[in-house]
């Protein structure tokens, strides 16, 4: 495909997810109605269709209009490129531009529309993130770093990265964890690289493995991990020598688990209704992802209050049940992928006043700032 043929199928995408359809599902269909397309082509329509996700209120501003075709238009502008040398209707490009479309917006662009930051949100931002709020907001603007986990019970992160550089994947150690290593040349050979199918490494974000790495866990410790999810923080707690349980309120999620288990050499038990008591109980909660909208853009843009608001309940919900499941003495693990004081700081404040059988031991923030995604832990332990 041609670069244009590229933009054009973006566009077409970028509508149907306009539409209502998920954005996964939206490149999926598109991919399996053009087969044709190689998997350069699927790779680099997919970074132009994120791309505009990312930057979807700025995008349109200078596109000129909130659709495919204006956000493609936008995404040109913003990298200082000239739309009528892609938008030129020959071959498969994008049709010429209309009148109304060949000069760039020039009113004033309001901070929230710059930022890419939805209305409805930005005061809960700017609380919570308080002097960081604009260079917090304008990260998210960006691709995401790729982040692996090095598996401990498999090599050292530098064996690890020197497996990796005989293949072309080019990494570096990051400061967030010990088994971090941070992608920086051939990413997407990752998942066909011999160090990823021999279970030496995962792809995991660094602020995910760095939240995991502050868990107290004794050496052979029965931890749950009550939202496992696809697993991936339950084979990062396995991998540290504990006895891992996973569960989660819908069991189709971790069904990846046993093969991403096998291939890192570990054991996680599964179970739809966790019987006994932990030592540690992982609460890695239903959230709003306002931390991991680089990675995942569509969120930022389909989050509404209400939503947000029976997020919150449904936290409080399991924070309340999880010391059912925690021996005297335990520790619960309560984490989100979220930015917001509302579902990190105050929902443990809340918890607290209502479970005067807990203290908090700690609690970190990570914002993008830090490198990785951001990310939220409180460490409570039971004092029975």
């Amino acid at each position: 495909m041609t670069p244009a043929a590229r933009l054009q199928a973006a566009i077409d995408i970028l509508e149907h997810i306009l539409n209502g359809a998920a954005a996964e599902q939206a490149l999926t269909t598109w991919a399996r109605g053009n087969r044709f397309a190689g998997s350069g082509d699927r790779a680099a329509i997919r970074d132009h269709v994120f791309d505009c996700l990312r930057c979807k209120r700025s995008f349109a501003h200078v596109g000129g209009a909130e659709t495919g075709r204006g956000l493609v238009l936008g995404l040109l502008r913003a990298r200082g490129m000239d739309p009528e040398t892609v938008f030129t209707g020959q071959g498969y490009a994008p049709s010429p531009l209309l009148p109304d479309e060949s000069l760039p917006a020039v009113s004033p662009m309001p901070d929230n529309v710059a930022l890419d930051c939805p209305d409805w949100i930005a005061p809960d931002l700017q609380v919570s993130l308080d002097d960081q709020f604009r260079p917090v907001l304008q990260a998210l603007q960006h691709r995401a770093p790729v982040f692996l986990r090095v598996n401990l019970a498999r090599g050292t992160r530098a064996t690890a990265a020197a497996r990796l550089a005989q293949e072309g994947i080019g990494t570096r150690p990051h400061p967030l964890a010990e088994t971090a290593l941070e992608v920086t040349e051939n990413a997407r050979r990752v998942r066909q690289s011999s160090a990823f199918m021999d279970g030496l490494v995962e792809l995991q974000d660094a602020a995910s493995q760095a939240v995991i790495q502050a868990l107290p866990i004794p050496d052979g410790a029965d931890v749950l991990d009550y939202c496992a999810g696809g697993g991936g923080k339950a084979l990062a707690l396995a991998a540290r020598g504990a006895q891992v349980t996973a569960h989660d309120a819908d069991p189709a999620r971790m069904k990846d688990i046993p093969a991403r288990a096998g291939r890192a050499g570990v054991t996680i038990d599964m179970t739809h209704a966790p019987q006994g008591r932990f030592d540690l109980v992982v609460l890695d909660v239903p959230c709003s992802g306002s931390g991991s909208w680089r990675r995942a853009p569509a969120g930022k843009w389909t989050m509404n209050r209400a939503m947000l608001n029976s997020l919150l309940q449904v936290q409080a919900d399991i924070l309340d049940k999880a010391p059912d499941h925690l021996r005297p003495g335990g520790v619960l693990g309560y984490m989100t992928c979220s930015l917001l004081m509302s579902e990190n700081t105050q929902q443990i404040t809340r918890f607290l006043d209502r479970e005067p059988a807990f203290r908090l031991v700690s609690q970190q923030q990570f914002t993008p700032l830090d490198g990785g995604d951001g990310f939220f832990l409180a460490v409570l332990q039971h004092c029975g």
